[in-house]
């Protein structure tokens, strides 16, 4: 643990700074008599500190490779796993903190050689959010940090809209960004996001805003990454073997062996990130690779004229060249295709320039222009780019028990590029695209025509046939998306059955023509069958990746419209229906959807958009998702018909529970009947308002509803409960008058309608309950440092609901059937249920709002 300075601990007392080390390492510098490089880890929402170990701990081993010529020191902040992604309201304090964080750590190197003047950050989730606002700042100096690497971090919006503060903060970090793109020229920024198998954290928000002046962020996906090829979970990025050499290797070489510190050069920088996160070459990285290469050895000379030639090497003393001749291919042939299996970082492919020799002294090093793939590396040259060369050398060094094979051929590239135009959506399947190889070529091209929007999903089936059953190397094949690098490569025996799932985590952009293709390495002299169709459970599956945490506005849409059907029927029967019947009968989407369509698509029109924010009408939430190319019409309907199906299910639940609660409060209290409330507002219910709202005001809005709620569901199940008395006593009771038992009925049947109004309202009231739960969990585990949460996102909302639900709980149906308001009561939900549909899916911590105006209308109808 560093002492952190007495005002810097005073002001943020949850949070912690630590230095992570091990064995010896962690003894020597337990004095802080550091001489490495600084890196800074900041964990994520509910993340710990200890997740630098994975980081820490192999970059001390690859400082041992190198005897500590150059080493890390890793630090590590303590948020206290507090749960920013969903309460916002802590961010900016934590920015401040890390602020301090950087300078304490640079001041521990001060008067050492080699000082640092900017520290390395490493960010996982949220973390990564809060080091990009560290710029934002107003005392900030943006050269204090050079290099910034995040994990899994949702940078374009939050995943769960909770607060206003967390929109807030989004907004001004996105806005600097994009502002102040010139001033992050020496910052270089990667994000490496973790692809379909992150449920948490959809790889298209850990994209990096898309600025053309700004050429020094590179946004990858873990599936993409050389050597790694795998998608990762939200946590497990942290800690991935492959994912963590590849950082610690970049680290290493970004170190300029002048300063001992990563270099200043940007460029460099971002050549490194490439090297290591986009395309590997198969090689070591080097700055400034020599232009030439003499070719030394008394190595045996080999001319090959063969269009397609293979060579397999097994205990060969003797090393050879293989020279390829280009001018008799140039005329016929537009690429040349070369792979080899011999996983080493050593030079294999050289271009030479000796028209007439048939050995070649000095070449250029086209090693670098490989590609390393899981089972091969492989070189795609294009002739009319190299028109100086003479010959392709390729190099086989001599091997000792090693066993490996090259292939080259060439190829006419239209020969190896196939069209296969995908499925349309509403095929549901059962429709196929399908095209059969036949060639014996060793690479094929498939470009999938019209497949570049989010919504679209495929199954892709790949089948191989071989002529011979002798043993093959594995085909790879590589779903390669040209304006994102989001590649995803699996390797298959051959002959085999293969199935690839096609999806993507970007759109294409409007200014892109380039289309997505399926690379298939193959063996040779085998079929190759592709078939193609939509899967109707990975676009339901996209749908939801993209688009459930808008879920909860649909639920409380579709609840609202019940409880506005409920207070109709009370109007026009003068009984209150049941919430499942009434949910089937009142909540349609035709109610909600067309009108937020048509001002979607007149926004489209600029008289209507100056007419828009003439009124200070905000955006509407599903145009500002089209201009993200994450929307399209019909995924409001399926959100819609979710949303129907949770409501269903979340009214029979609190149904069961208060039935289920009420049993147990027969068996301990035996209420004697029904108790008639003759005032809505007495002195005891005054003083526990008032109390409840100073509660609200002094520790937390959400505990203040927290306990009103509770206070709710205590009082339904003692009507419930009451309710069973009396019908049970009236059952028992035979020798009771007509007139009475008429009596007893029609208050049994009163109580009834209460009661299923105040289940549809405690059912609205639990969403907004479970929308304001992480405020409350955070002030919970704060509580120790702080007993009022500052800022409180729900304080002034909870002081409303506290005032309206005490009225509320306390009311019946037979006051509100006599009320002048009801009318208007009634016809209220359905407007703001199309409002919080269009104005809450990006901003969920406005659905209270909506709710509690429902609310307040219907206390009103109690009163007037």
């Amino acid at each position: 643990k560093i002492k952190l300075p007495k005002k810097t601990a005073r002001r943020y007392p949850a949070y912690e700074l630590y230095l992570y080390g091990e064995g010896n390492y962690a003894e020597e510098n337990k004095n802080l008599l550091l001489t490495g490089i600084p890196v800074l880890f900041l964990p994520g929402n509910a993340g710990s500190y200890k997740q630098v170990r994975s980081l820490g701990s192999i970059a001390l081993r690859k400082a041992e490779d190198v005897d500590f010529k150059y080493h890390f020191n890793f630090f590590s902040v303590n948020f206290n796993e507090e749960l920013v992604a969903l309460y916002g309201g802590s961010l900016q304090r934590q920015t401040k903190f890390v602020h301090e964080c950087i300078k304490v750590i640079l001041k521990l190197y001060r008067g050492r050689e080699f000082a640092p003047t900017s520290v390395a950050i490493v960010g996982h989730s949220m973390g990564g959010l809060v080091a990009r606002a560290l710029l934002t700042l107003k005392n900030f100096k943006p050269e204090l940090i050079n290099l910034l690497i995040t994990q899994a971090t949702p940078h374009v919006a939050p995943v769960m809209p909770l607060d206003k503060y967390l929109t807030d903060f989004y907004t001004a970090v996105n806005n600097h960004w994009i502002l102040k793109a010139q001033d992050l020229r020496n910052l270089t920024t990667l994000s490496v996001a973790g692809g379909f198998r992150d449920y948490q954290v959809r790889s298209g928000l850990a994209f990096l805003p898309r600025l053309s002046q700004h050429d020094s962020a590179l946004s990858v996906v873990s599936s993409a990454v050389p050597r790694a090829w795998a998608s990762t979970d939200h946590l497990s990025i942290v800690w991935c073997k492959e994912l963590i050499l590849a950082t610690i290797r970049a680290f290493f070489d970004l170190i300029d062996e002048n300063t001992r510190q990563i270099t200043e050069d940007p460029k460099k920088r971002m050549s490194v990130l490439n090297h290591h996160f986009v395309r590997h070459p198969a090689k070591i990285y080097e700055e400034n690779p020599e232009a030439f290469t003499e070719l030394s050895g008394a190595f045996m000379w080999i001319t090959v004229r063969a269009l397609k030639w293979t060579y397999s090497v097994y205990n060969d003393s003797d090393g050879k060249y293989f020279t390829f001749p280009l001018a008799s291919h140039r005329k016929s042939y537009s690429h040349v295709y070369c792979e080899n299996n011999m996983l080493d970082t050593s030079s294999w492919i050289y271009g030479c320039m000796n028209s007439n020799s048939s050995m070649c002294l000095e070449a250029t090093d086209l090693s670098w222009k490989a590609e390393l793939l899981p089972t091969t590396k492989v070189v795609i040259l294009k002739l009319q780019d190299y028109p100086s060369l003479s010959h392709i050398v390729i190099h086989v060094p001599p091997t000792a028990g090693n066993k490996y094979t090259l292939d080259c051929e060439f190829f006419k590239e239209d020969s190896r590029t196939v069209q296969l135009p995908v499925t349309h959506l509403f095929s549901f399947g059962l429709s196929s695209s399908k095209i059969l190889l036949n060639s014996t070529g060793l690479l094929y091209n498939i470009q999938l025509q019209h497949f570049n929007q989010i919504y679209q999903a495929f199954k892709i089936y790949i089948e191989s046939h071989c002529q011979s059953h002798k043993e093959r190397k594995p085909s790879v094949y590589r779903l390669h998306i040209p304006w994102s690098h989001e590649d995803s490569i699996i390797v298959a025996k051959v002959p085999s059955f293969t199935e690839i799932s096609a999806k993507l985590h970007v759109a294409q952009p409007q200014n892109d023509s380039r289309v997505p293709e399926l690379n298939i390495f193959s063996s040779s002299d085998c079929q190759y069958e592709v078939i193609l169709k939509t899967s109707l459970l990975q676009i339901l599956g996209q749908i939801i990746r993209f688009h459930a945490g808008a879920l909860p506005v649909y639920v409380v849409s579709n609840i609202l419209l019940t409880y506005g059907g409920q207070l109709s029927t009370l109007i026009s029967t003068g009984q209150c229906s049941d919430f499942s019947l009434e949910l089937v009968r009142t909540a349609k989407p035709y109610k909600v959807e067309p009108l937020i369509s048509i001002v979607v698509c007149l926004q489209g029109f600029h008289w209507f958009r100056v007419t828009w924010e003439s009124l200070s009408l905000p955006e509407v939430d599903a145009a500002v998702l089209s201009s993200r190319d994450t929307w399209f019409p019909l995924v409001s309907l399926i959100l819609f018909l979710f949303g129907t199906g949770i409501a269903f299910w979340s009214g029979i639940f609190l149904s069961t529970s208060l039935r289920l609660f009420s049993s147990l409060w027969l068996t301990l209290m035996r209420p004697t009947g029904l108790q008639k409330d003759n005032k809505l507002i007495t002195p005891r219910r005054l003083c526990r308002v008032l109390s409840l709202a100073l509660v609200s005001w002094t520790t937390c809005g959400a505990f203040a509803v927290f306990i009103i709620y509770l206070q709710y569901f205590s009082k339904e199940t003692s009507r419930n409960s009451s309710i069973q008395t009396v019908k049970n006593q009236s059952s028992m009771d035979s020798t009771s008058k007509a007139t009475q038992s008429l009596s007893n009925s029609t208050t049994i049947a009163e109580a009834v309608n209460s009661l299923k109004m105040h289940v549809t309202i405690l059912n609205l009231f639990t969403w907004i309950v479970l929308l304001n739960l992480p405020s409350l969990i955070y002030w919970l585990k704060n509580l120790r440092y702080n007993v009022r949460l500052d800022p409180d996102p729900c304080r002034s909302t909870a002081i409303i609901l506290v005032c309206i639900l005490e009225i509320l709980m306390n009311s019946s149906t037979s006051e509100v059937k006599s009320s002048k308001l009801l009318k208007i009561a009634a016809k209220v939900p359905l407007p703001l249920s199309v409002a919080m549909v269009a104005f809450g899916r990006m901003h969920l911590y406005k659905v209270p709002h909506f709710v509690t105006f429902s609310f307040l209308l219907h206390v009103l109808c109690c009163i007037v």
